[in-house]
């Protein structure tokens, strides 16, 4: 049995927080917000909503353009930091507003962004395992819950969003390979203390432009692919400027390497499969690998190939 993404469901909250009312707070112009941080707005959730009702309007997008039988969904899984409660896991809260079957497994996956390709990984794998033929892995994590707003370094990032990813035994896309890393030794780069947010920019920016590139280029040469062989890079936004300079290192093309957090954020978990969604029909894109990198200090990444 091969499992794979065979839809994904996009949920933006339309609240929006403008960056440009921060420009004289911070001491930064416009042109600084474009084309270094490059979010302009942010989306931000209603202050009732939780990770879980994030969740649960993914799931309603999906459903608009997919006719799921929610009794057949054998895997639930949702990526977050920021959960409902401290327990119990949130997947359990959404099983139940979703009426899911009571013979489906839900477990949580305490990653940030890194973690779409690592729910991915496991979700796959579990499911081919136990011969789980349907499966949902959300993401869903609201950093406005933690974001200092009087914190420069975050506080013009970060956006609410989440998404739910349909897997199948009918998949239009699979995973190839995938591979990890972890840094562990700086895991105070990106942290919560009493509640907020802290983070170190330098360090997260070095961990990333040392680690990725040649995370990224380990996983094509051990797949025998070039560069060239892959149509699209999709990366995590850290920020504009990180991007420029990741897709610069490993010297790639503007038109291969989409950005479009502009209007909404840095959505942790959910950047990828954001964007991942806009090209999962696109003709003429075969191979599409998909990179992740920041708390932890983490990062994954995978190849992607069209059924």
């Amino acid at each position: 049995m091969m499992i794979g993404i065979n839809n994904i469901g996009v949920y933006i909250p339309q609240k929006r927080k403008s960056n440009l009312e921060k420009l004289e707070k911070f001491g930064i112009d416009e042109n600084f917000l474009k084309n270094k941080i490059g979010v302009i707005t942010r989306a931000v959730k209603e202050e009732y909503q939780r990770a879980s009702d994030l969740c649960v309007e993914a799931f309603k997008n999906l459903q608009k353009k997919e006719e799921i039988d929610i009794d057949g969904i054998g895997l639930s899984i949702v990526v977050t930091q920021n959960p409902d409660y401290r327990l119990p896991h949130t997947s359990a809260v959404v099983h139940g507003k979703l009426g899911l079957p009571k013979n489906c497994a839900c477990f949580d996956i305490s990653l940030g962004c890194s973690g779409y390709v690592y729910g991915l990984a496991i979700a796959v794998s579990f499911m081919e395992k136990f011969g789980i033929k349907k499966g949902l892995l959300f993401t869903s994590d609201p950093y406005s819950e933690i974001v200092d707003e009087g914190d420069k370094n975050t506080s013009l990032l970060f956006g609410d969003a989440a998404t739910v990813t349909l897997l199948t035994e009918n998949p239009k896309w699979v995973i190839r390979d995938a591979i990890f890393e972890t840094d562990g030794k700086q895991y105070e780069a990106l942290i919560v203390r009493d509640g907020k947010l802290f983070m170190n920019g330098r360090a997260v920016f070095n961990y990333v432009l040392t680690s990725v590139p040649k995370q990224i280029q380990t996983l094509l040469e051990k797949n025998n692919l070039s560069k060239d062989d892959i149509d699209l890079f999709i990366l995590h936004p850290g920020s504009k400027y990180m991007l420029d300079v990741l897709r610069l290192r490993l010297k790639l093309p503007p038109e291969k390497v989409p950005i479009d957090f502009s209007e909404y954020g840095n959505t942790v978990s959910s950047s990828i499969p954001i964007v991942l969604e806009k090209f999962l029909n696109e003709k003429g894109i075969g191979r599409i690998l998909i990179s992740g990198f920041g708390v932890g200090l983490s990062s994954a990444s995978a190849i992607l190939k069209r059924v």
